[in-house]
């Protein structure tokens, strides 16, 4: 057995593993890297993040290439199997797991592939592929280890019609119609994705809206397009089973009465923490029942030497956040500048159209009594849009009717994820500088989409009075 030392071990090699390792190394810490999987880049790279959007970039290229009149000239109308699309996903992976690789070995911290647990608060058990038994005494450890779908024990997802949000990447063939349990975000962006290679799809939803957190008109704007790309939103449904058939399908059993039946079936409902397996019983920790760690505002664990970040301890459980997390855990070891609380996140979410949020919503607004006003600019009218082809979607901008501050950007349509930035930058300012009239006193380029923000600015300053 051999036994190696260090100052912070990392375990979990996804976004919050990396942004603590990189960290704590750039601060002169000895840092390594346990990661179950042979490669790095964590469930963000391999089955998450990066292969969906990956998968949704091609989709869409897809439908712009079917819908697009201009295309007609070279071709008819074509289908594309969900197999062949995913292949576009596996380039990118090889990019990045190479990409991340280079951050480990420019910063010199040490990789272990293996499954590591804790023998106490300072020593890290790793077993190897081979079998072989390593050991890592540590000053910290920084968890890292990310999440999984959660699966319930009563639907069998060896069924070969039966998929999860990881398992769906291993689909050999494209379903005329699919079953999809669970309308949060994992689920809607899969939506999208299926609707647009002209699949079927039954969205079943346990409560009443789909992204109940979002803006009421973003919600009801996702619902309008995804149903009008085939897919049946069921609201306020429960499964009571999932049956997967002989033949290959599968019928979903609701408690309401209603059978369902599809050629596949995807679980989207929840998920799970990696933290079985941990050995968190040799140094006082337990998980929750969605296998997630507390921590503080320092992401300290209830073990002084033992930090924690990234979907393993839940909210909000974007790689954008994991990423920050990590980074501030080894910040907080070190006792530097370099940590903050992550709570100014925006929302990102990748279906067709996107979604892009911060700040808050009008229903919180007039619950909270704030007087404010509404600014929109829909993308139909901007020149951009028009030129791109992507006339969906709209800019809304809410705002303090006597001070001016923005208090929300929600963003609906083609690039939201990065247009929201631009709002996201002047909510961070102090003062005067966060208002509605810094979008009114820039001169944008033209066309952008970023004009919108100009546009939404004298659309909302247009209703004082």
């Amino acid at each position: 057995m051999a036994v190696y030392n260090y100052d912070v071990v990392v375990l979990g090699a996804g976004p919050a593993g990396e942004g603590a390792a990189v960290n704590a190394a750039k601060l002169g810490r000895r840092v390594a890297m346990v990661e179950e999987r042979n490669m790095v880049g964590g469930n963000c790279v391999h089955l998450g993040t990066i292969p969906s959007k990956a998968l949704r970039y091609s989709v869409k290229q897809i439908i712009q290439f079917n819908t697009n009149p201009m295309f007609r000239v070279i071709s008819e109308p074509r289908d594309f199997s969900f197999p062949d699309v995913l292949k576009s996903a596996e380039a990118v992976i090889n990019l990045q797991v190479r990409s991340r690789h280079s951050y480990y070995a420019r910063n010199r911290i040490d990789l272990f592939y293996g499954k590591g647990s804790f023998a106490d608060a300072n020593t890290i058990e790793l077993v190897n592929a081979d079998g072989a038994v390593d050991r890592l005494v540590t000053r910290e450890v920084i968890i890292a280890t990310g999440s999984r779908p959660y699966r319930p024990a009563d639907i069998d997802f060896n069924h070969p019609r039966i998929y999860d949000s990881d398992t769906i990447l291993k689909l050999n063939h494209t379903p005329r119609t699919l079953i999809i349990y669970g309308a949060g975000v994992i689920g809607c962006e899969y939506a999208s994705i299926f609707c647009g290679l002209g699949v079927k799809v039954d969205l079943i939803h346990n409560r009443d809206r789909l992204l109940s957190f979002l803006d009421d008109e973003i919600s009801d704007a996702l619902s309008y397009h995804l149903r009008a790309n085939m897919a049946l939103i069921r609201n306020n449904e429960e499964y009571e089973k999932v049956e997967g058939l002989q033949d290959g399908g599968v019928v979903l059993h609701l408690k309401s009465g209603k059978k369902i039946k599809a050629d596949a079936f995807l679980w989207c409902n929840g998920r799970t923490g990696n933290t079985d397996g941990l050995g968190l019983e040799n140094v006082g920790l337990q998980a929750n029942s969605r296998g997630q760690l507390t921590v503080d505002e320092h992401y300290r664990t209830e073990v002084p030497n033992i930090y924690a970040a990234g979907d393993v301890i839940g909210w909000p459980s974007l790689a954008s956040a994991a990423f920050d997390q990590g980074r501030s855990a080894a910040g907080n070891i070190v006792e530097n500048d370099s940590w903050r609380f992550v709570d100014d996140v925006p929302t990102g979410i990748y279906t067709i159209p996107e979604i892009s949020s911060l700040g808050k919503t009008e229903r919180e607004l007039t619950a909270e009594r704030v007087p404010y006003e509404v600014g929109q600019a829909f993308f139909k009218n901007t020149a951009r849009a028009q030129i791109s082809g992507e006339p969906v979607g709209m800019l809304k901008i809410l705002f303090h009717r006597e001070t001016l501050q923005v208090l929300g950007i929600h963003c609906f349509g083609d690039q939201a994820s990065e247009i929201v930035h631009i709002g996201q930058a002047i909510m961070n300012q102090k003062g005067e500088a966060n208002t509605i009239k810094y979008f009114v006193n820039t001169t944008f380029n033209y066309p952008t989409m970023a004009e919108a923000y100009r546009v939404a600015a004298l659309d909302g300053l247009g209703r004082l009075f």
